[in-house]
């Protein structure tokens, strides 16, 4: 089980929002290049980043930290991005700067030939980014409820080829409240590409429950607030999933 420190970049620096509001953002670090390196000391096998005014703008804004961090880290474990990545050209620049995948969300619901041409492209370095709230896909940075059904979706998309899906319960982002263990599983059980679970991990005892179902194809989860605001302690819980999985 993967424990993967997210980095939310902002106008260059690494913040958290709460349940998407780019108005509710807490700055975190001023250096997000020195906050990932911080993470790999800790223990971190991946890092997540996402670009925050990427996603609303449509296309990536903050270039200069995502490239500040690969030049930091790049080389020591892989990275992944989302946020505004919506063109072939765009996922293209970010596997050459360094990026090992790209995260593809509400371009994956809205354009789904684009994310089919994406995943001939560059086979092997697209994740599916699916944001959901009762079962049910929302896109445009959550501020659009749609009609289409998480588990539907995700068998489409792991017959296009995408390499994994990140399972968001929006709900619960930010919130510290728990991962939505049920749903998760629901939608791993559905497929056989991985699933990483996102979205409310709050302690050691959601580290204990993801690593439960570890073997329905939950493979990771996405750590945001609690490791920032120290609720969760980072290098111990990746410990814990590594004993636990061992």
């Amino acid at each position: 089980m993967l424990i993967i420190p997210a980095i939310d970049l902002k106008d260059g620096q690494c913040v958290r929002l709460k349940q998407g509001l780019m108005e509710q953002a807490t700055v975190f670090s001023e250096s997000p290049a020195e906050q990932a390196r911080h993470w790999v000391e800790q223990g971190a096998r991946r890092l997540h980043l996402v670009d925050l005014n990427g996603a609303f703008a449509g296309k990536p804004k903050n270039e200069s930290a995502i490239k500040a961090i690969l030049r930091e880290v790049g080389d020591d474990i892989p990275v992944q991005l989302g946020g505004g990545i919506r063109d072939l050209d765009t996922i293209e620049r970010c596997l050459d700067d360094g990026l090992t995948y790209v995260i593809i969300g509400t371009a994956a619901v809205k354009n789904p030939g684009f994310l089919h041409d994406a995943c001939t492209a560059f086979p092997g370095h697209i994740i599916v980014g699916l944001d959901a709230k009762d079962g049910k896909v929302a896109t445009d940075g959550w501020s659009k409820l749609t009609g289409h059904d998480v588990v539907d979706l995700g068998k489409k998309y792991e017959d296009y080829g995408v390499e994994a899906i990140i399972y968001t319960d929006i709900g619960r982002d930010g919130m510290l409240s728990g991962i939505n263990i049920d749903a998760t599983v629901r939608l791993a059980q559905a497929l056989t590409i991985p699933v990483i679970a996102s979205g409310g991990l709050s302690n050691l005892d959601d580290i204990k429950a993801l690593c439960a179902v570890e073997h329905e194809g939950v493979v990771g989860t996405i750590a945001g607030r609690a490791v920032y605001d120290g609720s969760l302690d980072f290098a111990a819980a990746q410990r814990l999933a590594d004993e636990l999985g061992a």
